[in-house]
Order: C-alpha cells, then structure tokens, then sequence
C-alpha cells in the first residue's frame, strides 16, 4: 500500500501538471478565441477569400517567425531578418537584369539570406560577442543601407514569371505562398523532430556547456542556425517580391520584432530549448487575425499595435510562470522520492 501511494502523483502535482498543460495549450486557445470574437464582430471574417487572403498576407513573416525559431532555440534572437528579406528582394532584382539572369533570381535571394545569416554566426560565435543582439543589430543596419544604396532607395520593378507565381499564384484553389509556407514548415519540423541536427539545437538551447561535455559542436549549431535563418528571410524575400513584382528596399520594416512575438506568442521560450514549428506558425496566425479583424472593424492601427504588444507581453509572463511552475514541479516530486 505504502508503494502504490508513493507511486500515485499527490494533489500538488496533479495541479502542476494541469496548470502546465493549459500554458502549453494557450497559444491555440488564444487563436480560437480570437477567431470567435472575429466571427462573431464581422461577417465576412469566416469567409474562404478572407482566410484566404489571411494566409497570404502573413506567408513571409511565417517564413521569418520559422526561421527566428530556430535562433531562438539556441537562447538567441536574429534582429536583421526584416532587413535581409528586403536586401534579398533587391539582390534578386540585379540579378534579372542581368542577360539571362532570370534563372539567377531565386538563387540569389537565399544565397543572400545565408550569407548574411552565416555572417552572423561567424561574428557571434568567432568574435566571442556576449549576445546574438549586437551582431544581429549590426547586420539589420548594414544590409536595410546597403539594400538602399544597391537601389539608390526606389523600387526595382520586374521579376520572373516564377517568383511572381510564387507571391501571388494559385495551384488550383490554393495560392502558392501557403503552398510554400506548408511545405517549409514541414521541412523545418522534420529538421527539429527527426534528425540528431535538431536534437542538438534543443540540447544546445537548453544547456550549452552540457552541450559541450556530450561531444556536441555548439559553435557549428550555433552558426547554422543563423544560416538558416538567413535562408528563411531569403524566402520571405521570394514571397515579397513575387507580391510586389520589385525589388523593395523598404520592405521588411519591422518584420524582425513581429517574427520574435510571433514565436514567443507561440510557446517558444527566450531561455531557449523550447518551442515548436507549430507553435510558430500559431503565433503568426495570432497576428494576421488580429490584424486583418481589426481592418474589417475599422480599427485604427494605433490599436492593432497596442494589442500586439499586449499579447507579447502576457506571453513573455507565461513562459517565466511556466518555468517557475516546472521548478515547482521538479521540487515536489523529488520531496515524494
């Protein structure tokens, strides 16, 4: 009797384990009642043209918010995404003015995003820099100017056939950007969940000392989470583009600090070694809701951004209260061992 008693989880944990799962949960029951009071306020929101038109507007920060994911598994943050998805749309307009360069275009915009991704890496790790702040706020500068300077600061228009069906084609009914979007997505899952590449990262992000002790290259994860995300906001610049048919110095503009709450809302943790593909793409569907709600309603913009930062700011406290709650949890069950 005494075994079976120490073996059954006590009212305390059983209350953890309850509180945490409703936090892990909160961003999907955050969306779903978003998208009830959305229904109930406009009739047109359920409509299959709106959430159509939703999944498009948001498909290159679901790009970005994929690509900062992985950055910020590893306790980092990458600032220059929306910088370098502007930089891309510009390099891959270049690109198709060279004769023949139409075929260039789409290599261009992700060998970009690496390469300034890759040089993020390299100055944060090879520099010894303290944060993944600074080398990334140097690059979010660098490449928005040089963006400007390649452009002389004006729209490039014209882009291929394949770049523009990428931003605003359809597969059947489907557009193409979340066709893109679906498929990286799940590229990106099977990256974290399936291969030993992923596993590092959460390791990396949970402990990087401990990290080191087990053998695992920490400095190469590091990096190559930067380039990935580069190759992320190098898509995006696909995306943007093909929407715009132009090279767009300008575009991006605060695209860095939407991808982070979008992957912050969506259960990621700033500590690193926790969050999920899905949960990214949560927290970018939390903000096209709001977004696109709010114009059916005629709300200001002033208000879309308010509640924004609302949100952020609420899913900032649940992971610090979830963290508590998971110490909490790790204390009582080592007081009934």
């Amino acid at each position: 009797m005494a075994t079976a008693a120490a073996s059954s989880p006590s009212a305390g944990e059983r209350s953890l384990n309850l509180s945490l799962r409703v936090i892990r949960f909160g961003p999907a029951l955050i969306l779903v009642l978003l998208i009830a009071i959305m229904t109930l306020a406009s009739p047109f929101f359920m409509t299959g043209d709106n959430l159509s038109n939703i999944a498009v507007q948001v498909a290159p920060l679901a790009c970005l918010a994929i690509g900062q994911l992985f950055v910020v598994l590893v306790g980092g943050i990458d600032l220059s995404v929306g910088s370098v998805l502007a930089l891309c749309t510009v390099t891959g307009a270049l690109a198709y003015g060279w004769d023949f360069g139409g075929p260039l275009v789409i290599p261009m915009m992700l060998l970009t995003g690496a390469a300034v991704g890759a040089l993020n890496g390299i100055m944060l790790v090879k520099g010894r820099m303290p944060h993944a702040f600074i080398p990334t706020l140097a690059t979010l500068n660098a490449a928005r100017g040089l963006a400007l300077m390649l452009s002389d600061g004006a729209p490039m228009p014209g882009m291929p056939g394949i770049v523009q069906t990428a931003g605003g084609g359809e597969l059947g009914p489907i557009p193409v950007p979340i066709i893109i979007v679906a498929v990286f997505g799940l590229l990106a899952y099977v990256l974290l969940a399936k291969l030993q590449w992923g596993r590092w990262i959460y390791l990396v992000g949970a402990d990087k000392e401990a990290a080191r002790r087990l053998g695992i290259p920490v400095d190469r994860v590091i990096i190559s989470v930067f380039i990935f995300s580069g190759l992320a906001a190098g898509l995006a610049g696909v995306i943007t583009a093909g929407r715009t048919n132009a090279g767009y110095p300008s575009a991006g503009q605060l695209d860095e600090l939407a991808a982070i709450s979008a992957v912050i809302i969506g259960g990621a943790s700033f500590f690193g070694g926790r969050g999920t593909v899905g949960g990214a793409i949560v927290g970018v569907l939390i903000f096209g809701v709001i977004n696109n709600g709010l114009n059916l309603l005629n709300v200001s913009t002033y208000v879309q951004l308010i509640a924004i930062g609302v949100i952020v700011v609420v899913a900032v406290e649940l992971d610090v209260f979830r963290r508590r709650l998971e110490e909490r949890f790790r204390t009582i069950r080592g007081q009934d061992e």
